[in-house]
């Protein structure tokens, strides 16, 4: 009874955990409705709530905004409302930090995670997965002496918050690992070890 029963957790919970993520991503965006006239939602229309009409109108809003900012016109409207948001003083921090950070993340030639690393942490002895954002700059750099990188350590199994670090190059270690894999590895709190790399050739150790 208990396999059988252990079995059915493992089939049932990660689809559960599915579901309920996707209830709760599809019910955030369905509040998207809300900006239209009340006369236009489906309760209206329809006289009940039609579940993903809002996620689909949001999707279709995104992918429109998209579409106009890439030509010329929409290019000088995107730049003059950014250049109205940087005139206000407390809206300009806020926009432009989190513009920063969204433009690193989602675009193409964005670089937010450039390396998987081994780092010790959070104390010497105690090793997690941590991630090169970058190298240390503005007036950060004049004050440490060395080469040192900027690291992101997350936390399991949410890894969208963590440590931000600035560490010695020498005392992070590369790892042979995408960048997917190590997520999937602190998601998983180190039950998802991603797949043993290849050894290159030179490296085996002859028989």
């Amino acid at each position: 009874m208990r396999k059988y029963f252990i079995t059915g957790l493992l089939i049932l919970v990660p689809l559960v955990i599915t579901l309920w993520v996707l209830s709760l991503i599809i019910g955030t965006m369905d509040q998207s409705l809300l900006l239209l006239p009340e006369r236009w939602q489906p309760r209206s229309l329809l006289g009940f709530n039609l579940p993903g009409l809002g996620t689909i109108l949001t999707l279709l809003s995104i992918f429109l905004v998209g579409l106009l900012a890439q030509n010329f016109i929409g290019n000088h409207v995107v730049a003059a409302w950014e250049g109205v948001l940087r005139r206000i003083p407390v809206v300009n921090s806020i926009y432009s930090g989190v513009k920063q950070v969204s433009d690193t993340l989602f675009s193409p030639n964005g670089n937010a995670f450039r390396k998987a690393l081994l780092v010790q942490y959070p104390r010497e002895g105690s090793w997690t997965i941590a991630f090169m954002t970058g190298t240390p700059g503005g007036d950060v750099k004049n004050h440490l002496l060395g080469d040192y990188v900027s690291v992101y350590v997350p936390t399991t199994p949410n890894p969208t918050s963590g440590f931000f670090l600035m560490m010695p190059r020498a005392d992070v270690i590369e790892l042979d690992m995408s960048i997917d894999a190590a997520l999937r590895y602190v998601v998983s709190m180190g039950v998802v070890a991603p797949e043993k790399a290849a050894v290159p050739p030179a490296r085996k150790t002859a028989m």
